[in-house]
């Protein structure tokens, strides 16, 4: 998933070399090497490119944020800042860094680097892309001294003490100015690792095989038990379990159901179905069209019609995709705030329910009467026929899936579809473009809906720069002033009932107005071999992902298993303390 966008490549995996010593305890003069598997590949190991889940578990590895979400209950812990605080006037924060920090390169961090990151978010275009809704109210940044900075903000804002904003080296990104960085690729080698704060930093990459990392030796929070951290790419569900069987990998991120379930008899392998921070949807073409409004793509326009978009939305049977596509692990979708945060999910009043006689009523009313070919189409004879892709990725197993029951529910109700797989960067293209009518995906949520709901206003359509149209974050081209109103109106909301009141009536109006039929909310599945590691921290506790998380806590607690932590379990975590 994001860590916002659930996407990957589609590049196929190749047996690959990687140090390890499968179903046995690491020998203490070896280095060790935890190695994961996964589904997707990271599509950019560019901060400001970057969307996918491992892009951005590859971000968090290497890059922190001044604050963190906690472990345990997403609760605001320190990260690169060891304080904050908001000015009494409620118009700057002033953040202070921990002292002694250095980049991975020897070079000290300081205050300039954060007002660098800033600033450069600020005054960029592209930049802005996926942290823009961070930096909506910020007017500047400024180093007051090496560990010291004030942000001078032109509204309150409630996100200021929680910013998901990588803080990067001024002293490496400076030299790329606003058209390179749209290349630039960051992708370390041994020669030349990446340079990061984080408990890790890139040392090699190959694209659709894997991604390798190495320990930071200058990292604040100490030295790690784990010297390196692999990812490795699969592009099929079953190989990635047999990989996970055999030691090749030490934890599967995403399993496909039959193989997760194929695990739970081994006695070396642990099973972890966490509740999700993400929804699936498939989303409508609702008028593409950059962020002026100048109209761009070749979607369907009847997908303009609200009406329309609500009969669809009642021809689906959530709960059946559920038990059939997922096998129960999950639960029906409905608004775009996941229930994993139960202070702003909203259960929708009026919730579409699987009724295919309401839908076929609907459609009559809004003038979509059955044709002789048994396919619905307005007065003028144009056919309510739509194209729906989906994703062909092993992470994206259930996309087909997902979308042949659409397909189905909807010729139910005289409308087709036509399904098409593509891989998740051309549809990343595809939608930034407007080239679509309807596509299957799905999003990580952040803790804090500010993100969420930043996709969906008219600032966030797609582009033009120079000729060339670039994506930005909104998938569905949605533009209501009302909408965009309420969004301005939490960005700068305190209080947290008023803003909970406000989030809630956003999301119901993008209910209302179908503009997503929020499919599920699917359980993440990963499994770890308990004979190789352990020390695994879900994050929130009790229920929560093992990786892929609002920050690095994993990274923090696990460990080889030796004959002491066999023996004996501490208890007591390695993560670095305020």
């Amino acid at each position: 998933m994001s860590k916002f966008r659930m996407l990957g490549a589609a590049l196929i995996c190749a047996v690959i070399s990687v140090p390890m010593v499968a179903s046995q305890p690491a020998l203490a003069e070896d280095p060790v090497v935890l190695t994961i598997g996964v589904g997707e590949d990271l599509d950019s190991a560019n901060p400001f490119t970057g969307l996918s889940s491992l892009a951005y578990e590859a971000f968090t590895l290497q890059y922190p944020t001044l604050t963190q979400y906690a472990a345990d209950d997403f609760s605001i812990v320190p990260g690169l800042a060891e304080s904050w605080e908001e000015s009494a006037d409620k118009k700057s924060w002033t953040y202070r860094l921990r002292p002694g920090m250095k980049w991975s390169d020897g070079v000290p961090i300081t205050a300039e680097d954060v007002a660098y990151t800033f600033n450069r978010i600020i005054d960029g275009k592209y930049e802005r892309t996926n942290y823009g809704s961070y930096v909506a109210n910020m007017v500047r940044a400024e180093a007051l001294d090496d560990l010291t900075v004030k942000v001078d903000i032109a509204k309150p804002s409630p996100v200021m003490d929680h910013l998901f904003v990588f803080i990067l080296p001024k002293h490496v990104w400076e030299s790329i100015d606003g058209k390179e960085v749209r290349k630039f690729k960051n992708v370390g080698t041994p020669e030349s690792p990446t340079v990061g704060s984080g408990p890790y930093v890139m040392v090699e990459r190959r694209a659709g095989q894997f991604t390798r990392f190495k320990a930071n030796p200058n990292w604040y929070g100490g030295e790690r038990p784990v010297d390196e951290v692999i990812f490795k790419v699969y592009n099929n569900p079953d190989a990635l379990g047999q990989a996970l069987k055999s030691g090749e990998i030490d934890l599967a991120h995403g399993l496909d159901l039959g193989v997760y379930e194929s695990l739970k008899e081994i006695p070396e392998i642990t099973t972890v179905a966490s509740t999700p921070a993400s929804f699936s949807e498939v989303a409508f073409n609702t008028g593409a069209a950059l962020e002026d409004g100048t109209p761009i793509g070749d979607g369907n326009p009847l997908l303009k019609d609200k009406a329309l978009r609500q009969a669809l939305n009642w021809a689906i049977d959530r709960q059946a995709i559920v038990d059939r596509v997922l096998g129960g692990e999950g639960l029906p979708g409905s608004t775009v705030i996941p229930p994993l945060y139960p202070q702003w999910h909203l259960d929708p009043a009026n919730p579409y329910t699987h009724d295919p006689a309401k839908a076929a009523q609907l459609l009559d009313a809004a003038g979509y009467p059955i044709g002789a070919d048994g396919v619905r189409a307005d007065a003028k004879g144009n056919r309510l026929s739509f194209r729906l892709l989906y994703r062909t990725e092993a992470e994206g197993a259930s996309s087909q899936k997902s979308a042949e029951f659409v397909q189905s529910y909807l010729k139910d109700v005289g409308v087709e579809v036509q399904l098409k797989g593509v891989t998740e960067d051309a549809l990343y293209e595809f939608v930034g473009q407007g080239n679509f009518d309807m596509f299957e995906w799905g999003w990580g949520v952040e803790p804090d809906p500010n993100y969420m709901l930043s996709t969906f206003t008219c600032g966030s359509r797609s582009y033009e720069e120079d000729g060339t149209i670039y994506a930005n974050l909104s998938d569905s081209f949605y533009c209501n002033p009302e909408y965009d109103k309420l969004f301005d109106e939490q960005s700068q909301e305190t209080d947290f009932t008023k803003r909970q009141e406000i989030v809630k009536r956003m999301q119901q109006m993008l209910y209302d107005d179908a503009v997503y039929m929020v499919t599920y909310y699917a359980n993440g599945l990963e499994a770890y071999r308990n004979d190789r590691f352990t020390g695994w921290v879900q994050q929130p506790k009790g229920n929560g992902t093992l990786i892929y998380q609002w920050g690095t806590w994993s990274y923090f607690d696990v460990e080889p298993v030796t004959a002491a932590t066999v023996a004996a379990e501490s208890g007591a975590s390695a993560a670095p303390s305020a």
